[in-house]
């Protein structure tokens, strides 16, 4: 049976510049060229996860704008329930994405309607009947906290992407059960949880926590864009979570290094079947 995920969190329209080189703080860069993609963290996770075969519901908002139907149809092609995602006045968030050569990037993001995401009566059950929620912080802390208190009053699994850093994260730390991490951000976090979960970019990841210490390798790829990377590694970590810790961790640092073969964060995750052809147990 499917792990049935709910992410909780942010919908944004990325606008996307490719560059020569990344601008360094006073410097201006011309652009060789400009795409606009589906995107924000809360719903690059979900498709993530949805295309690794997980049944996801998304809880968010989008504004009553243009951008609000790309990425409500977005989330709808890929299998992502939408009954959770509210429109509200306004804009919806926004992104704006530079990207080198490397595949390396910048990202500066407009909450928009993510910023006054509350949850209602109907987004609440969505939370309370699921297996896993999974989220980000690209939404208010008020409102993750109030979701991983929820979620832990069902016997939920509460997987956190401490991404973007936020201040004051001690009462929502005390409710989440997995913290997903880059290195930077783990270096910022000193509050315990039951498992941490360090992203490692191409080196894959490390792992921390009641099922020991250890380093899970991710495939060496030519990467193209590595935007939406770790968006992916977290939903597809989220989808597989019950399969046990270290085979969901082999499979989150498939998918990652997979995703950064393609151009864009919205749409970069791959497939279930993309997944097991590049997988390989004990890498």
């Amino acid at each position: 049976m499917a792990t049935r995920v709910c992410v909780v969190g942010s919908a944004n329209v990325d606008t996307v510049f490719a560059v020569a080189a990344l601008p360094v703080p006073g410097e201006t860069v011309m652009a060789t060229a400009r795409s606009t993609h589906p995107g924000g963290k809360g719903a690059n996770q979900a498709v993530a996860a949805a295309r690794a075969g997980a049944q996801v519901q998304f809880v968010g908002a989008v504004g009553d704008d243009d951008g609000a139907t790309l990425l409500r149809r977005h989330l709808q092609d890929n299998g992502v329930g939408t009954d959770g995602l509210v429109t509200l006045p306004g804009p919806s968030g926004s992104a704006l994405i530079t990207v080198d050569p490397s595949g390396e990037n910048t990202i500066v993001v407009d909450p928009g309607a993510n910023g006054a995401l509350t949850l209602d009566s109907g987004q609440r059950d969505l939370i309370a009947d699921c297996d896993v929620l999974l989220m980000q912080l690209e939404i208010p802390v008020s409102v993750a906290t109030l979701a991983a208190e929820l979620a832990h009053a069902n016997g939920t699994t509460v997987i956190l992407n401490v991404s973007p850093p936020a201040a004051d994260l001690a009462g929502l730390i005390g409710l989440t059960d997995v913290a997903v991490v880059n290195e930077s951000e783990s270096a910022r976090l000193h509050h315990e949880v039951p498992h941490r979960v360090v992203t490692l970019g191409p080196r894959g990841a490390r792992y921390l926590g009641t099922a020991g210490t250890y380093a899970v390798p991710a495939p060496v790829v030519r990467a193209v864009d590595s935007t939406g990377a770790g968006d992916v590694f977290a939903g597809v970590l989220a989808a597989e979570w019950a399969g046990g810790v270290e085979h969901a961790l082999q499979r989150a640092c498939v998918a990652g290094a997979l995703a950064t073969l393609v151009r864009g964060a919205g749409d970069c995750a791959p497939s279930a079947e993309a997944i097991s052809d590049a997988f390989r147990p004990g890498r």
